[in-house]
């Protein structure tokens, strides 16, 4: 049956979105807004934006029935994956000659074809747009095919301008930029600039040409790394150039996010430092003080000074286990992924939490859900990890939701939070080490910043997925998605 684009409320959605654009909207919140006034126009059941990166894809938005998928990843070795990336960059693809499980888990939802087009900036792909469809056949005219590909050059350009995208720090738009060049005379005037120059500097070749170089000129050989008005950092080298003129040639490159990793990872030192600490300085002034007052403390005394020592070196204890587990990519108990009953693994974490969380728990966990296939045994630390998260950034006493589901394809459950919510440029940096939303007061949000990274290595080892969204009303909504056994 032939394909149903209404262009007209493509237009007028497109509209919607260059408006977030020039009122300052920029990255994920765009890109969902554009997926959500595509899906309509395109006569599509779902859009589904994948983002490449060196490693491999994720799910990062998604509007229609595709909506379960954001957060889902896609290995560089998956079959689908492997088969999106070649052949012609807009094309139509029937699901059940796709290979791979997330071709049989979207086939199972009904859908049956879908049109793919990659979005891609000077040759190297940056993502992949799909429009997923329930009918076998599409239209002969390519309209509908056209559009997609319009889209994806549309996501494409995004990239390019690197606002807000790519959502992760290894993303392909980093590497697919050529390193800033720029020659000058002997009075330091440039005399040839390129377009990553451009793109570095935020200075056009009509700007730089004729004029002195917006960053200081390191010695001819050496190396100088400096901060740019915007926040930037450049790595600057600089050679002498053979031939008349005394010419030189300048390169430089953005290091802004291997200057965020060092700032971070000192910044982890010090945090952690701090945390390490704490408990082990209330363990070792409970522990004197049961040593030298053994006698004159009363047994409720001695109860309580065992009962902290025993709280506190519990924290420690989480704590080391964070820190091991970010070092290593091995599952710490080994167990093999097996069927398991979600909901009550779930109850039986519960006791296991700090008691100012288990009384802030409201548990909705339907008793008939089907199984899931993971590692029991992890749930309770993912479980642990998310409502701490959960607690940290929501108003003592509030609520904290615990509720479980499940669709054709996975079994998952929700922890919901009353608290400050997360914005939509965070829902995936805040999976990343050391990172958090709210770093400029460790004071009243402290942490090393690994619970929810540890919480995706978990998780995703199952091979499920894990996502962040806001809540409707206020605070935000974790999601955890494990296959069907």
């Amino acid at each position: 049956m032939p394909e149903r684009t209404d262009l007209a409320a493509l237009i007028t959605g497109h509209n919607t979105v260059i408006e977030m654009i020039n009122s300052g909207d920029a990255g994920l919140p765009v890109l969902t807004q554009l997926l959500q006034v595509a899906r309509p126009a395109l006569g599509a059941d779902s859009l589904a934006f994948v983002e490449l990166t060196p490693t491999g894809g994720r799910v990062i938005a998604a509007s229609g029935s595709a909506e379960w998928t954001i957060g889902r990843p896609l290995p560089a070795t998956d079959p689908a994956t492997v088969c999106l990336l070649a052949g012609p960059r807009v094309r139509q693809v029937h699901l059940d000659r796709l290979p791979g499980p997330l071709a049989d888990e979207l086939a199972a939802r009904g859908l049956r074809r879908m049109i793919a087009a990659r979005a891609e900036i000077g040759g190297l792909t940056v993502g992949s747009l799909h429009a997923l469809y329930s009918d076998i056949e599409g239209a002969e005219d390519g309209t509908a095919h056209a559009v997609v590909g319009y889209l994806a050059s549309c996501i494409a350009h995004m990239y390019g301008d690197q606002s807000g995208l790519p959502v992760h720090g290894d993303g392909p738009v980093v590497a697919a930029l050529a390193d800033g060049l720029a020659v000058v005379d002997r009075d330091g005037h440039v005399r040839l600039w390129n377009p990553a120059a451009a793109q570095f500097t935020g200075r056009c070749s009509t700007e730089a040409l004729n004029r002195p170089l917006p960053f200081p000129l390191p010695p001819s050989g050496q190396v100088l790394d400096h901060r740019m008005p915007d926040g930037r950092w450049l790595r600057i080298t600089s050679g002498e150039l053979a031939g008349p003129g005394l010419l030189r040639v300048v390169t430089f490159r953005d290091i802004t996010d291997q200057q965020r990793r060092d700032s971070d990872r000192d910044l982890f030192v010090a945090v952690t430092s701090h945390e390490l600490r704490t408990p082990v300085t209330v363990i070792k002034g409970y522990a004197d003080t049961l040593t030298d007052h053994w006698e004159s403390l009363t047994e409720a005394d001695r109860r309580q000074a065992a009962r902290v020592i025993g709280q506190r070196a519990n924290e420690l204890t989480r704590l080391v286990d964070r820190l091991l587990s970010s070092a290593t990519d091995v599952r710490p108990d080994g167990d093999p992924t097996v069927p398991f009953d979600l909901p009550e693994a779930l109850r039986a974490a519960v006791p296991d939490l700090p008691a100012d969380l288990r009384h802030r728990l409201v548990l909705n966990l339907p008793a008939d859900l089907p199984k899931a296939l993971g590692d029991r045994h992890s749930i309770a630390t993912v479980l642990t990890e998310l409502s701490t998260n959960a607690g940290k950034y929501s108003p003592p006493g509030s609520p904290i939701e615990l509720t479980a589901g499940a669709n054709g394809q996975t079994v998952s459950f929700r922890v919901s939070d009353r608290g400050i919510g997360i914005r939509p440029e965070h829902v995936e940096r805040a999976f990343d080490r050391f990172w958090q939303g709210e770093s400029g007061d460790r004071r009243g949000y402290p942490g090393a910043g690994l619970g929810l990274y540890l919480v995706r290595r978990i998780v995703e080892q199952q091979n499920g997925w894990v996502s962040l969204r806001p809540r409707n009303g206020g605070g935000t909504v974790a999601e955890v998605r494990l296959p069907r056994g």
